[in-house]
């Protein structure tokens, strides 16, 4: 009678526990399912999947990868961290002004040649071009050089890369650029071909140097003129041959078109940065940041700050000896005080935090091998550890045919910078004033320069402990940049006060801001007409 009044509290005690059992069990399904969704396993092409790319204008890169293999480097094998907005409706006005471009106010290209102009004249004679410099030179003075071609009524023959620069690359045009495209492209504007006839070969040339920053009347008359002794004319240099400024626009509308529509990356390089456009994209927005601390700009600029006694004495024994290098003697502190020395990788974190840059933000290191390597390096590391590169962002296989070639490399850097949302250059040389005219001419989007020679100050204060890292230096870093981020305006003319020489190398350069002659202003609904120039 006992046992019986407890056999319903067993069986109570028993469903109670199968009852749990079940729950639990229910549970944990319901968070594995929430978890893990599905078996699939995560491909390449999901980690790469990319937002809706709008804000890509690359639009000559081709869709064709079959020349490389696409497959993820080991350091990519994980799907990158996502940007975090700043908490609070502020937070995210915040975050949005990081990342918005300046205003356009309209500004379009307008490249194309006037009613008046007419396709090339009868050629003269042919002029063979040595390039001088690194890539970016070598590209301005390409165009140049077009320019030249089109005033003494030359045919082009396809230029000559320096092969004996710093970076003693054995890179030919074809290499670097797309040839065919650029004969092609520039056929209703010089006649342009491969090699010279061979029954020039052994011709007498005219050997000249053509004066720099020269105007039309020059070559109108001092270089046409050779026409009538000699029928090749060879120059040894390509760089700033051609004055800023003062040029009938259709000469500087051929410049632009030479520039950006007709000197075109050969098709491997123009997909391969795709690629690592895509990946770099697929962290969100990104700066692309152009950190000129490599031994050669040191060496050239004589900066020494924030090096080793030993590191100095070996950038000074590389000025030294390279012949070409006319400046030896060099007061590292005096150069870094008026602002003539690149951003130190600390200075560059230190300026990024004080522009508002979260801690998460995809940085792109566009430059070749930074002097002092990863010890240089490890204080923008610690601000910003989403560091990466061209080495990082591909594999050993895909960047292989590259390997060797500071032309090509560069030239990768080059395509990343110009679509990065965001692009800092470190020091105002030619890779970065390149970008910016060439970010101007797309659309004038976001290039924010540094005022060294203000932030210079700022950060010895830092240094000197007088001013602390926190708002008081955030408020006055972004104030003084808040017209330095690459809005429309008129290329600057020469120095006031400047004369001869001088007068003409303080222009701005032309492909810096091709403002106002390559880019003008929509419309206004109520005026007739295409574009207004400005």
């Amino acid at each position: 009678m006992h046992k019986r009044r407890f056999i319903p509290l067993v069986l109570l005690r028993t469903a109670l526990t199968y009852a749990i059992c079940a729950i639990a069990l229910l549970a944990l399904l319901s968070v594995h399912l929430h978890v893990f969704p599905s078996a699939k396993l995560p491909s390449v092409s999901d980690s790469y999947k990319l937002p809706a790319q709008h804000e890509i204008s690359y639009n000559r890169l081709t869709n064709e990868l079959s020349w490389t293999q696409e497959f993820s480097p080991p350091q990519l094998s994980k799907a990158p961290p996502p940007l975090t907005k700043l908490d609070g409706s502020r937070g995210i006005l915040d975050f949005n002004k990081l990342w918005k471009p300046p205003r356009s106010r309209d500004f379009v290209p307008c490249d194309e040649p006037s009613p008046l102009y007419s396709s090339p004249s009868e050629s003269r004679g042919y002029l063979l071009v040595n390039t001088n410099g690194g890539l970016n030179q070598m590209r301005a003075g390409i165009c140049d050089m077009v320019a030249v071609a089109r005033i003494i009524n030359a045919t082009l023959v396809i230029p000559e890369l320096d092969k004996r620069s710093f970076w003693q690359d054995s890179s030919n045009f074809s290499d670097v650029f797309d040839e065919d495209h650029f004969i092609s492209a520039l056929a209703n504007d010089v006649k342009v071909i491969k090699k010279l006839p061979k029954d020039l070969t052994t011709a007498t040339r005219a050997v000249k140097h053509f004066k720099s920053w020269s105007g039309i009347d020059y070559y109108q008359d001092e270089i046409a003129h050779m026409w009538e002794e000699y029928q090749v004319i060879r120059t040894a240099k390509s760089d700033s041959r051609l004055a800023n400024n003062n040029l009938p626009v259709d000469i500087q509308k051929l410049r632009c078109r030479a520039c950006y529509k007709a000197l075109r990356f050969a098709p491997r390089i123009e997909a391969m940065g795709k690629l690592l456009v895509e990946r770099m994209r697929s962290y969100g927005p990104y700066i692309a940041l152009h950190l000129r601390y490599e031994k050669d700009m040191l060496a050239f600029s004589g900066c020494t700050h924030g090096l080793s006694p030993a590191e100095a004495d070996e950038l000074t024994t590389i000025r030294e000896n390279t012949a070409y290098w006319k400046v030896k003697d060099i007061d590292p502190i005096e150069q870094r005080n008026k602002g003539y020395c690149p951003l130190t990788p600390k200075e560059v974190g230190m300026f990024l935090t004080a522009l508002g840059y979260p801690s998460n933000t995809p940085i792109y290191i566009a430059a070749g091998d930074i002097y002092g390597g990863d010890s240089k390096m490890s204080e923008l590391r610690s601000r910003f550890p989403i560091l990466m590169s061209k080495e990082k962002l591909a594999s050993m296989h895909e960047l292989e045919p590259f390997m060797g070639h500071a032309s090509q490399m560069a030239a990768l850097d080059y395509i990343v910078s110009v679509e990065s949302d965001v692009f800092i250059p470190s020091y105002s040389g030619n890779m970065a004033r390149a970008v910016e005219g060439h970010r101007r001419y797309l659309g004038h989007r976001k290039t924010i320069s540094p005022d060294r020679k203000a932030l210079v100050r700022l950060f010895d204060k830092v240094e000197r402990g007088s001013l602390k890292e926190g708002k008081s230096l955030s408020d006055q870093i972004v104030e003084i940049h808040k017209r330095r981020q690459g809005s429309p305006r008129k290329r600057k003319g020469p120095i006031s006060g400047t004369k001869g020489m001088d007068r003409f190398r303080s222009e701005e350069a032309f492909y810096v801001n091709p403002l106002p002659d390559c880019l003008c202003q929509k419309e206004m609904p109520h005026v007739k007409g295409s574009y207004i120039s400005k």
